[in-house]
């Protein structure tokens, strides 16, 4: 067989790499090599290829340390039984390949993950291996992230922490049911130890110590998971469920969504009945919507007795319509958490209504000013000099919000 190349391996291990999705830098520590010698950097931005959830660009090598695989899970493109083009990085390419990347200012860091090549341990060995010789021979100062393994052993775990901004574990599927059919070599209950034992890690070296006083470095970034969806006919109220479970007691920074599609040799996995990039959007948005704006997974789903998220329109307008007898919100009386179920109000505009109307009464088209789209928050309020009438029970407010996509003109 003949070797590849360096560039060879790195457009098949940077495209086998798009199915990881946790791949945002916020929660790093800010570091500059301007400051401290050495280099990279956590701040700043070069060619964008992520947004953190702060909204911050960041640009990250993105890549598997390899793609072959002892296991052979059956929605995973580089499962054993797959038909794939395999290539595998040495630790020195992936050393090398991120500090040029980093000198040409294409990239801010690097994002890690990997197949397992005949043991757990000996490929999180050489992830570890990797972020250590970053860190310290190179003392390369940008953003780590690292896809672990849940099944290596507790010491890389921890060695990976010292040296990575954030680490991720694979719940891999919203249910148990899912991963023993889908996944039978992996089990859930070493995914959640390993993660438990993560979260008492960062939790442990988060608090100073008694004779430094100082916070000990380990993921400061956190962890989070990434769930696949659509392998499997879970709904999506099961989903929010699961998400919910997960944010609470592991204490995650982000649980990513992975749309799934049907690769054509998996017999053991179920054709989408739903836009599968579409589904991934509106499962953001329902997690967005139980993270910041107070909702509970069983109030996003109410309704529907399939347990889907409507496609057609956002989790938040979807509740809204249901819930009519809610609205008008009046935006000079209404407290926050009310204000913050309006459609088309963010947690940006419900603070800049909340401190405008300490002087004055707001208008429409004040609210016009503070918010994005004034016409998806009219039906929903009622301002000085303003009540929607009898918009917010129209029947047709629904195709009015949502119009019919309109093809666009070639010339």
């Amino acid at each position: 067989m003949t070797a590849l190349t360096l560039r060879q391996k790195l457009a098949i291990l940077s495209d086998a790499a798009k199915y990881d999705a946790s791949c945002a830098s916020s929660g790093a520590a800010k570091r500059n090599s301007l400051k401290s010698g050495g280099i990279g950097s956590t701040e700043g931005s070069g060619i964008c290829h992520s947004y953190a959830p702060d909204g911050r660009c960041i640009s990250l090598l993105k890549i598997l340390l390899t793609n072959f695989c002892i296991y052979d899970c059956s929605y995973c493109i580089n499962r054993s039984s797959s038909n794939v083009r395999r290539a595998r990085f040495t630790i020195d390419e992936v050393v090398q390949l991120t500090l040029d990347f980093y000198k040409r200012n294409y990239i801010e860091g690097l994002f890690l993950s990997s197949g397992v090549i005949r043991s757990p341990d000996e490929t999180m060995g050489e992830m570890v291996e990797i972020a250590r010789r970053l860190r310290e021979e190179h003392r390369f100062s940008g953003y780590i992230h690292l896809k672990t393994i849940p099944e290596c052993a507790p010491e890389l775990l921890e060695q990976a922490g010292r040296h990575a901004d954030r680490l991720s574990i694979n719940v891999e599927l919203p249910t148990d049911e899912g991963v023993n059919r889908l996944a039978p070599e992996k089990k859930p209950e070493t995914i959640r130890v390993s993660m438990a034992k993560l979260r008492s890690k960062i939790e442990e070296t988060s608090e100073p110590t008694l004779r430094t006083k100082k916070r000990q470095r380990f993921a400061p970034g956190g962890q989070s998971t990434q769930m696949i969806i659509g392998a499997d006919s879970t709904p999506d109220a099961t989903i929010l469920k699961s998400s919910a479970r997960l944010y609470s007691s592991y204490r995650l920074r982000r649980v990513y969504y992975s749309a799934f599609s049907p690769i054509p040799d998996s017999s053991a996995a179920l054709p989408l009945k739903n836009p599968p990039l579409m589904r991934e959007h509106r499962l953001y948005q329902a997690d967005w919507l139980m993270r910041f704006y107070g909702f509970e997974q069983d109030e996003i789903v109410a309704g529907r007795p399939d347990g889907m998220l409507d496609l057609a329109v956002d989790p938040k307008l979807a509740w809204a319509l249901g819930n009519r007898a809610l609205f008008p919100v009046d935006v000079n009386r209404a407290d926050r958490e009310a204000l913050l179920r309006v459609p088309g109000l963010g947690t940006r505009a419900v603070g800049r209504i909340l401190d405008t109307r300490r002087h004055r009464r707001l208008r429409l088209e004040d609210v016009g000013r503070l918010c994005q789209s004034i016409a998806k928050v009219r039906p929903f309020i009622v301002a000085e000099g303003w009540s929607p009438g009898g918009l917010t029970d129209s029947a047709g407010l629904r195709a009015r919000l949502t119009p019919a996509p309109v093809q666009m003109e070639l010339f």
